[in-house]
């Protein structure tokens, strides 16, 4: 095979720009731990709601949102953010454009996380709104980062040195561009009355997960299974399939979050039927990345970064499946207001988030460092983070169909709360496993630190 000369070679990595990326692996583990711990107090005021105080600052009203923005904006967005910093310019072969618009980001993201919880803590939100609870003057400086990051890989694309745009920067450029649109059109005055306050609602916060999380993540994965595979992604067009349906069916889903409520039974309906054309993108990238990894199997069992990868790709498959059927009016009345929404919703932020961003930080950091962590402490992360997650979701949709038949039966809603209290006390012990997962992984980004030896050449990466 000849190898075409006419293709610069990949540039060495900035050490600015590796250490940038190192800083917002650092504050993404940090917010981890703390945004969990806050969880693992939740689930322990559930079934004992006077535990530390029932009221006040550690009410679980105030920790509830709390808990849900620091591990939205503070974990997953800066480690997946973290992650495009690098697999952009590297398929773009070229330099980070304007580093320090990403360093200044950084700054203000942490603060913004920090100020919000503060706000949140002390009773002041924007409302009963999820994942948008935080008051406008909080939630501006968050657009500034978004448009920060989004000028310096953009910029990257546009002073690339490949002629063609590979599928990573694809998605994480729409997602970065998809993400203003919808933060302006969250905060809109005019758009937060009546029945149309509904609608925006879900979509805010259904996009939130769709339009930001998923493309960061397909976007960063589609650069590190092939790579750590070293072999190409099984097909690009399943890739753009699965791109361009995203952006066809996404947008109009977070309806389905709102069926029977009074707005237009039409809109209903579509959400409904655009959740079941999700499977669309959802089972093309699914699909193209397990496809990706067949024949692998000797490879990913001796690779716990793999390992994270491929149980992420997996889930995203299997738990955007049943996202799909509870998507449907007569599944909805069954599930809608239990404890089943919440273990869908951590199966996917978890399973599927989480996963593909510690599988990225498991294999980057270590080239950036030249420190791996202990193969032992990897797996401990891995096996704690994964039953924990099992035992969460298992017995939260257990308790949720118990509750859900009960309260179609005419149960009175508060006699359907005691029916799952035992599932409570399981999602205590699920949340602790993960709790401790946490902290395991914490200590491995310390031993993934720099030393004073150097960095590693990313050799590998100029062939």
């Amino acid at each position: 095979m000849q190898i075409d000369n006419r293709v610069p070679p990949l540039p060495r990595l900035e050490p600015r720009t590796q250490q940038l990326i190192l800083s917002y692996f650092v504050s993404a583990t940090s917010w981890l731990v703390l945004g969990t711990l806050i969880g693992l107090l939740m689930s322990v005021k559930m079934p004992f709601p006077d535990f530390l105080g029932g009221t006040g600052w550690i009410s679980f009203g105030r920790l509830r949102p709390v808990h849900t923005n620091m591990l939205f904006w503070g974990w997953a967005s800066t480690a997946l953010v973290g992650l495009a910093l690098y697999v952009v310019p590297r398929v773009s072969r070229a330099q980070l454009y304007r580093p320090e618009l990403a360093r200044w980001g950084l700054w203000i993201w942490n603060f913004t996380v920090a100020w919000g919880s503060v706000v949140l803590l002390a009773g002041q939100n924007n409302g009963d709104l999820e994942y948008r609870e935080y008051p406008w003057y909080v939630s501006l400086p968050f657009a500034a980062f978004v448009v920060l990051a989004a000028i310096a890989l953009i910029g990257t694309v546009a002073r690339r040195h490949e002629k063609e745009i590979y599928i990573s920067s694809i998605y994480i450029g729409a997602g970065f561009l998809w993400t203003i649109v919808l933060w302006a059109m969250a905060y809109q005055p005019f758009l937060q009355n009546g029945a149309g306050g509904i609608v925006v609602q879900g979509y805010y916060m259904h996009s939130g997960v769709g339009v930001w999380f998923t493309p960061l993540a397909l976007g960063s994965i589609y650069y590190f299974l092939p790579r750590l595979l070293n072999k190409p992604v099984y097909s690009y067009a399943l890739g753009l399939l699965g791109f361009w349906t995203l952006a066809l069916y996404y947008p109009t889903i977070g309806v389905h979050h709102f069926l029977f409520a009074p707005i237009p039974w039409w809109l209903q309906t579509v959400a409904v039927l655009f959740s079941v054309g999700m499977m669309l993108p959802v089972w093309s990238a699914t699909g193209n990345l397990l496809l990706t990894c067949r024949g692998e199997g000797g490879i990913i069992a001796r690779s716990y970064p793999l390992l994270f990868m491929v149980v992420g790709i997996t889930i995203y498959g299997l738990g955007s499946l049943q996202g799909t059927l509870q998507a449907l009016r007569s599944v909805n009345i069954v599930t809608h207001f239990t404890d089943w929404t919440v273990a869908h919703a951590h199966l996917m932020m978890y399973g599927f988030v989480s996963y593909l961003a510690w599988g990225g930080i498991y294999a980057l950091a270590p080239r950036l460092t030249g420190h791996e962590p202990k193969r032992f402490w990897v797996g401990m992360h891995f096996w704690l983070a994964t039953v924990g997650i099992f035992i969460y979701f298992t017995f939260l949709t257990i308790g949720g169909a118990i509750r859900g038949v009960a309260l179609v039966n005419g149960i009175p809603f508060v006699q359907s709360i005691t029916y799952e209290y035992p599932y409570w006390i399981a999602r205590i012990v699920g949340g602790m496993l993960m709790f401790l997962s946490h902290v395991v992984f914490a200590f491995n980004v310390a031993a993934m630190r720099p030393s004073n030896a150097g960095r590693v050449e990313l050799a590998e990466e100029a062939a």
